[in-house]
């Protein structure tokens, strides 16, 4: 499916963000790369391979509760085909944050052998968390140190500094701010970046982003669209249709009892961000 969805959004905060990760990658001894699950190719900033250079680094699937789990696993062996390490973890619960750790550390053994060949004495191996905005990195980190040490919020643009955090296993996290780059080539990369919640949702047209979505989730996903907003439809009905069968299911009404359209756009973007109707993915491996 062909999507028409244009969208931009770079604002000055997230230039000040990359000049100083620039910088302070002189000092990283390597990074953690967060995508978000259910749109790994999109939340891939194609800039960060020229800000991390020849650091070794490990991907993380970040969001795994809100992503179909067969198609997680399905990412998880395209990446390990590439020899890329990789692991899921889920942040709510703190699933998969024992084997990250342990992948960090592995990923990491070459740098440190480096040390002890040049005589250097050992210090704590310095990782910067990189990725898109609102993919999940403060939580992470909270997650790895065991205590709240980052503010965190389910919107983008929330850590705006650079914070060092030491955690008890040998490892120096760096935060940063979650930086997009300034132009989007694939209408699909700002389609799924808005709808995940990585965007700003004054930046978009966002009732043609919940059509887009209702339109993905009727073809991919029905039973779950059909059981979360207790309606019935066809392959063949049109979106705009369902859309106002679930505002009516729901109470969205505007006066004389007409379907309010826009408040149903908002739930159904909310729903899907949050993961109340399903787990679902929006790329393929």
């Amino acid at each position: 499916m062909t999507v028409n969805f244009k969208i931009q959004w770079f604002p000055g905060h997230m230039t000040k963000a990359k000049r100083m990760m620039e910088e302070q990658i002189k000092v990283v001894d390597m990074a953690v790369e967060m995508l978000d699950a259910r749109i790994p190719i999109s939340s891939t900033n194609p800039m960060l391979s020229g800000i991390l250079r020849d650091k070794p680094s490990v991907i993380v699937l970040s969001k795994v509760d809100l992503a179909d789990e067969t198609k997680t696993k399905a990412w998880v062996q395209k990446f390990k085909n590439r020899n890329l390490p990789v692991c899921e973890v889920d942040c709510t619960t703190g699933r998969g944050i024992k084997q990250l750790v342990a992948m960090i550390q592995a990923t990491a053994r070459p740098v440190i052998d480096k040390w002890q060949k040049k005589g250097l004495k050992r210090r704590a191996i310095r990782v910067m968390i990189v990725g898109v905005p609102n993919v999940g990195k403060s939580t992470l980190i909270n997650r790895l140190a065991g205590r709240n040490k980052i503010v965190t919020a389910n919107r983008p643009g929330v850590t705006r500094g650079q914070q060092w955090i030491m955690i008890a296993k040998g490892l120096e996290l760096l935060d940063t701010p979650g930086v997009l780059w300034h132009k989007f080539e694939d209408p699909e990369t700002g389609f799924c970046l808005a709808v995940t919640g990585a965007i700003r949702e004054d930046v978009f047209d966002k009732n043609q982003a919940a059509e887009i979505l209702l339109g993905r989730l009727m073809a991919e996903y029905p039973e779950e669209v059909k059981s979360k907003y207790a309606i019935d439809f066809g392959s063949g009905d049109v979106v705009d249709d369902v859309m106002g069968k679930i505002a009516v299911s729901r109470g969205c009404l505007k006066a004389g009892g007409f379907a309010d359209t826009d408040k149903a756009t908002r739930m159904l973007l909310k729903d899907f961000r949050i993961g109340s109707i399903g787990r679902f993915t929006l790329e393929e491996p």
